[in-house]
């Protein structure tokens, strides 16, 4: 099973009335990107993670939540 990192990207944006498209151009990545880590879809690099936790004012935990999985 893979490994998870859940996110409260999309409350996080929806609350401070920021459109993905906005915050895509923030970010330097296309909408897409910010539609499939708000679905869980995708993990970001270290680097977006850092991006958007300085654009929020928040510590990338703050965003991401990483849950491990438990099989060996």
């Amino acid at each position: 099973m893979a490994e998870k990192v859940k996110n409260n990207l999309e409350a996080l944006r929806k609350s401070r009335g920021i459109s993905q498209e906005e915050l895509a151009g923030a970010m330097e990545v296309s909408r897409q990107t910010i539609i499939s880590l708000e679905k869980g879809k995708y993990n970001p690099s270290i680097i977006l993670a850092f991006k958007l936790a300085h654009y929020f004012g928040l510590r990338i935990e703050e965003i991401f939540i990483y849950e491990p999985t438990n099989d060996k």
